[in-house]
């Protein structure tokens, strides 16, 4: 029965991510924007070709790939866009800083928690200042589709593209320390 008026239907709840104080530009000023970039990074497993990662947005559209040189003695890999102009060029080394980072500082950005389990995040410095989560994606198509998809959350003002390297260098060592390629 109608009571003279309408139930008011509730309104579904949205997460926020603040934006960092300062923008956190490492790649370029480009790959900044002013609300939070959902990503889907998956590896092409089927593939026998130069390509390694697919980045895309959340409407499917390819932002970023991830390439590596065939028969490569040093493991090198290229962050493109989507236009194939490489961004980034990513060697195998030992150590791995920023170029201006001084002996003895603090790290520049830390990883949270396990990146080949369930989540973790990206932290600036020392801080608990977020800058991006990582988690995998449990949708029933992306398990059948590609188990290695990977859902990253880049938060307003963070360099996205930069935050895709640091994904591509932490899967390299999960790779490595699970016995992958």
């Amino acid at each position: 029965m109608a009571t003279g008026h309408a139930p008011s239907n509730p309104v579904p709840a949205m997460r926020t991510y603040p934006p960092v104080e300062h923008a956190v530009v490492v790649v370029g000023p480009q790959y900044l924007a002013q609300y939070p970039v959902e990503l889907a990074v998956s590896t092409k497993l089927w593939t026998l070709g130069e390509n390694d990662f697919k980045v895309s947005d959340i409407n499917g559209a390819l932002i970023f790939q991830v390439t590596k040189k065939l028969l490569s003695l040093n493991d090198r890999r290229f962050l493109k866009d989507a236009a194939g102009n490489t961004l980034v060029n990513l060697k195998r080394k030992v150590y791995v800083f920023l170029a201006n980072h001084n002996e003895g500082e603090l790290p520049d950005f830390k990883v949270k928690g396990e990146f080949g389990e369930s989540a973790c995040s990206v932290l600036l410095g020392d801080s608990n200042t977020m800058l991006a989560q990582m988690h995998k994606r449990h949708s029933l198509a992306s398990a059948i589709l590609n188990p290695n998809s990977l859902g990253v959350i880049v938060y307003p003002n963070v360099d996205y593209a930069f935050i895709v390297a640091l994904v591509v260098i932490l899967g390299r060592i999960n790779a490595d320390q699970n016995g992958g390629n």
